[in-house]
């Protein structure tokens, strides 16, 4: 399978949209006033060192204080007596006020702050640099025994003693001594420049930061994977071009300019696309439907049959809606980026054979996921559970805010539960004060509801306080908010 790379470049925001086979698969989403943090070494000031937790807030100079935990820590693991490795209480290995450079490897999320390391790393095309480490590490995605050995081999004999450890990327598959010489060379320039920043630098500045957003997918992707990519920008085009012909020579021929008057993510309906990814509804193609709820702890994502009625029996026809929910929900996890617990409620089957088929699906799917997931097996309940790692914020909280109406629980009264409420609350102040009326300022839909719909009600309650009550409409208040103004 091939993939498009659709890139929108604007002053303040750059969107690059991966397309398979005519359908969107990812979004990334890089703002000028909020670039992602991953891979930024910066200098920070221990905080507090928490003994009870095995772990320190850094101040890194963002907004919150970044997440330390001691299996991060360089230093904190040493060889006992038996040459077996043993991690350091944090407390003897840290001290507040203590200045030290810090590598995020995860963003700041929601109402955390960002985790990060000590053991700090600067990767290429197809290498990262450990100088802290001293072995050599194969990338799981390159599954062919024999390649996996000579490029360990290579490595091991191209670094010395001594020297950094590294990781050897998926795009290294095939890459011969003179790329990965070629790699080194650039690392060990790279970290000369970061030790020297490192020794110097204030707290709360940044050391290195990893490449933009465009020249970062470029760098890692792999290149049988991209047929083309089209960028709307001519600057950011001739940069990326640029890019490529120094790092990833094999891409830079599939880099085009898209001049072309119709916006660039109207191309296989992207911009729609996206649009649906913020629902929580997503439709099948046979007549059912997903439902995915996305919480601070976990992702749940439902399965429905909906209109699809099937052509044999029941439990063929789950079966095929549960196939067809397992492709969709590889495909929405990576266009989202859920990451986290994630539980799947598959429709109920009674066959194994089945529930075996849809978990394999989900799992064959889930291959192309550059993220990290594992899937369990079926729980007792029926669920399947699975992790998928979580770096940066999701599609929507990149994208979308806690409603100010319903403060984030998605849902709002009705308009007879707040009439109520405000019934309630009528009556609660004519009882305390002495008043001539009651005037109440509320949503014009509540208006009209007790002045169309609930007319008798309201001619009750001003019965019952003995005053009249009007009713006063503000155009900007939402449903639940209302005033009682007494006079």
């Amino acid at each position: 399978m091939t993939a498009e790379l659709l890139i929108n470049v604007t002053p303040q925001e750059t969107r690059v949209a991966t397309v398979e086979n005519g359908q969107l698969v990812d979004i990334r989403v890089e703002r000028v006033q909020k670039l992602g943090l991953v891979g930024t070494i910066l200098q920070g000031t221990v905080r507090r060192v928490l003994p009870g937790m095995e772990a320190a807030f850094v101040d890194v100079g963002l907004e919150k204080a970044a997440f330390l935990h001691v299996s991060d820590l360089v230093g904190a693991r040493d060889a006992d007596e038996n040459g077996e490795r043993t991690t350091q209480p944090i407390a003897r290995v840290l001290r507040e006020g203590q200045t030290l450079a810090v590598q995020v490897i995860k963003d700041p999320l929601g109402t955390k702050g960002a985790r990060v390391t000590s053991n700090l790393n600067a990767p290429s095309r197809y290498l990262v640099m450990m100088p802290s480490e001293s072995g050599v590490g194969i990338s799981t995605r390159i599954d062919d025994e024999t390649e996996r050995e000579r490029l360990r081999s290579l490595v091991e004999e191209l670094r010395g003693e001594g020297t950094a450890g590294y990781i050897v990327r998926t795009a290294a598959d095939g890459a011969d001594r003179a790329a990965l010489v070629e790699d080194m060379d650039y690392l060990g320039k790279v970290w000369q420049g970061i030790a020297t920043r490192r020794g110097s630098a204030p707290p709360g500045s940044v050391i290195f930061r990893d490449l933009p957003l465009v020249q970062r997918l470029l760098r890692d992707s792999r290149d049988e994977e991209l047929e083309r990519i089209r960028i709307d920008s001519r600057e950011t085009y001739r940069e990326c071009r640029a890019f490529c012909e120094e790092y990833v020579p094999d891409l830079a021929e599939r880099i085009e300019h898209y001049p072309g008057e119709r916006p660039i993510f109207d191309l296989h309906g992207t911009e729609d696309e996206i649009e649906r990814a913020l629902n929580r509804k997503v439709s099948l193609k046979s007549g059912g439907y997903l439902v995915i709820d996305q919480t601070e702890s976990m992702t749940t994502i439902d399965i429905n049959t909906g209109g699809y009625v099937g052509r044999r029996n029941l439990e063929e026809t789950i079966f095929k809606t549960n196939l067809e929910a397992a492709q969709a929900i590889a495909r929405q996890l990576r266009l989202r980026n859920l990451g986290g617990i994630i539980i799947i409620d598959f429709i109920d089957m009674s066959d194994e054979e089945h529930r075996r088929q849809v978990l394999r699906a989900l799992e064959k799917a889930l291959e192309r996921d550059r993220s990290r997931t594992s899937v369990s097996e079926v729980s007792a309940l029926g669920l399947v559970e699975m992790t998928r790692k979580r770096t940066r914020e999701s599609l929507e909280q990149v994208l979308c805010e806690e409603c100010p109406t319903c403060e984030g629980r998605g849902t709002q009264k009705t308009r007879e539960t707040v009439g109520f409420e405000i019934t309630r609350e009528i009556i609660r102040q004519v009882r305390q004060f002495e008043i001539d009326s009651v005037t109440v300022l509320a949503a014009a839909e509540m208006v009209e509801f007790f002045t169309e719909e609930r007319a008798d009600d309201l001619a009750g309650l001003e019965e019952f306080v003995g005053v009249p009550v009007r009713l006063q409409t503000e155009q900007f208040y939402p449903r639940e908010h209302y005033d009682v103004v007494l006079r």
